[in-house]
């Protein structure tokens, strides 16, 4: 249902529901749409804050296991923070998320040519990507659920990609304890779309140390290896005797450091992993689990492939939400997403959509503890 824009702050709300969905006022962009932060909460504690602003997930507040309510979602207590040093903290990226080679890709025999935000290649869409816009935003509400639908539409051009591209995300939070994350596009010329959330996580509570503790699964037999400026090689590689093995579960920490040439290049993990999976079916992808607090985040996905990225790059320079210094592998990015430089490597799933076509996925987050 729509919200009445006149409101500084509402709460929607249905007899005897569930799950609920509030808004307030989060800052303001001259000559935008209202930015708003939006709280979703479900009967077990579990509460997700999600801003207009670049489709971002702010903060995610789940019980770890002695029922005590923590936030796990890295992020800033206000937009400033967001617009002016976020490396892409719970945003929805796109046109295209991850990298693109050298800025360049080539679709119906014309080459397109992309900002460079990422030394020689494209990331996350460009200079200005979706990540940096502000959506037109709606909450709906039912007994067992409540979302957030953001709508944004990317002009044919814009950010040097073809077509314009209608674009829709929903995020849903219900009462079984699941973050579902569905998305719609759809383009007037053929294109390439790449959508996805970058929430970085720490399942201690953001802040707190490392995730070097957290132990992860991944349902890859594969992964995609990088060159020396994390680009794909085009290489689909064998997890089998390296340290990308999560084929069962592993401590994040134990071999990120080892002498595997993948690790140096990188700084750790910044990696596509290969999901076993059949087609476009919803299966699981990985399983985050923290001992420290027994929280278990278990992610479920409709897309081909989950970036690993075990926050290489962060410093201590970066002061979060509790007041905390967001140290390096502080937080792990778990990235549902088509392969990086897709429309490079031929034998990778095609991201290209055409006139006609719609593009749907789903990824669900689910909220879990263990109590040993």
């Amino acid at each position: 249902m729509a919200v009445a824009a006149a409101l500084l702050a509402v709460t929607v709300s249905a007899a005897n529901a569930d799950c609920s969905i509030s808004r307030k006022p989060f800052g303001s962009i001259a000559g935008s749409k209202p930015v708003y932060l939006y709280t979703l909460t479900n009967s077990h504690g579990v509460k997700a804050e999600i801003t207009n602003w670049g489709g971002t997930l702010v903060s995610l507040f789940t019980p770890d296991r002695n029922g005590k309510p923590g936030d796990i979602a890295l992020g800033f207590n206000d937009l400033s923070d967001f617009q002016t040093k976020s490396p892409y903290f719970g945003s929805t990226v796109g046109r295209f998320a991850n990298r693109i080679a050298k800025g360049h890709f080539t679709l119906d025999g014309k080459k397109y040519t992309l900002f460079l935000n990422n030394g020689p290649n494209t990331l996350h869409g460009g200079k200005v990507g979706f990540d940096k816009k502000v959506w037109s935003s709606e909450p709906v509400e039912h007994r067992k659920s409540a979302g957030l639908v953001l709508r944004y539409v990317s002009k044919d051009g814009e950010e040097g990609y073809p077509g314009t591209l209608t674009v829709r995300v929903v995020y849903t939070l219900a009462d079984d304890d699941t973050l579902r994350i569905d998305y719609t596009a759809s383009t007037t010329k053929d294109t390439i779309v790449n959508l996805t959330n970058h929430t970085y996580f720490n399942l201690a509570g953001e802040g707190n140390g490392t995730v070097l503790d957290h132990v992860l699964t991944v349902n890859a037999d594969r992964y995609t290896p990088v060159d020396k400026t994390l680009i794909p090689t085009g290489e689909l590689a064998s997890v089998a005797g390296t340290p990308f093995d999560f084929r069962t579960p592993h401590v994040v920490g134990k071999r990120i450091d080892s002498r595997d040439n993948q690790l140096v290049i990188a700084g750790g993990y910044d990696h596509n992993f290969v999901l076993n999976k059949r087609g476009h079916e919803l299966s699981k992808a990985a399983v985050l689990y923290c001992p420290r607090s027994g929280r278990v985040l278990s992610i479920s996905t409709t897309e081909p492939g989950i970036q690993v990225y075990s926050g290489n790059f962060l410093d201590g320079s970066l002061t979060g939400k509790s007041g905390k210094k967001y140290l390096r592998r502080g937080a792990l990015a778990l990235e549902t997403q088509d392969f990086p430089d897709a429309p490079n490597h031929p034998n990778f799933p095609s991201s290209e959509l055409k006139p006609g076509q719609t593009l749907r996925e789903t990824t669900v987050l689910k909220f879990s503890v263990r109590k040993d």
